[in-house]
């Protein structure tokens, strides 16, 4: 049996002696498509930037690729990455190009130009996320979907093998939210990607990842859709009702709201 993509075993994660993250075990498989579903302060950004390497764990052990994802992180080649506010200033001069070419750095060092190849690979990524026209655009003349499609197109411009994803939709309409699950299951499928996405949109999540883990603080379970309701009371701490639209449930609200 082949190893996982990333095998975590006991893993606490203390802010200021507070857990943030409490006996965490979890395997993701290679090449599965997993949505990571919880409250807010449930600690879904902290474990994500422990599989990154940008937080040590307080205790236990994390593998990516059977490697400490630290040391992965400075080899930076391995992980594409996309924050939840990936654009600290929208006014800043810099193309559309130019952003995605930042996510070849990882390759060719910082302090090294980027080749013609590397201009390939990003037009090649654009390409793939419908937005080779906007090469030469300001980034900060783009729509919110525009600018998520960039920032998805930088992160796969590292040619990674694992693509970690921090609520990507939470700026989005309902289509373009659609969308965009879509296209990166259509990534994943293409370039073998393992894929980790972090959403509150239990629908988006029933409908397109092969596994969900529901996390608050806690892993409380981990197991393909659809997800019950005892699984999410659980994980939100309180009961909760499904809003539908068509057959999927597209919300999780308390019972009595």
């Amino acid at each position: 049996m082949n190893a996982p993509a990333i095998r975590i075993r006991d893993l606490w994660v203390n802010f200021n002696h507070v857990p943030a993250l409490e006996d965490i075990n979890l395997d993701i498989r290679e090449g599965s498509y997993v949505g990571i579903l919880g409250p807010n302060g449930a600690g879904k950004s902290t474990l994500l930037k422990v599989i990154l390497g940008l937080i040590p764990p307080s205790q236990g052990e994390v593998l990516v690729f059977g490697e400490n994802p630290r040391k992965l992180r400075l080899a930076g080649s391995l992980i594409g990455y996309l924050p939840q506010k990936p654009l600290s200033n929208p006014r800043f001069p810099v193309s559309v190009l130019d952003v995605v070419l930042m996510g070849r750095y990882g390759r060719i060092g910082l302090c090294r130009r980027p080749s013609r190849r590397d201009v390939e690979i990003a037009r090649e990524n654009l390409a793939r996320l419908g937005i080779l026209p906007l090469a030469e655009r300001p980034i900060g003349e783009l729509s919110g979907g525009e600018q998520q499609r960039v920032f998805i197109a930088r992160a796969l411009c590292l040619e990674p093998r694992l693509l970690v994803l921090d609520e990507p939709t939470i700026s989005l309409d309902a289509c373009a939210q659609d969308d965009l699950y879509e296209l990166v299951h259509g990534f994943k499928e293409e370039m073998n990607l393992t894929v980790l996405i972090v959403s509150h949109d239990i629908g988006a999540v029933a409908r397109h990842v092969d596994d969900v883990v529901c996390l608050n603080r806690r892993v409380h379970v981990h197991e393909p859709p659809p997800i019950g309701r005892l699984a999410l009371e659980s994980t939100f701490g309180c009961s909760v009702e499904y809003l539908f639209h068509g057959e999927i449930p597209h919300r999780v609200v308390r019972r009595d709201e």
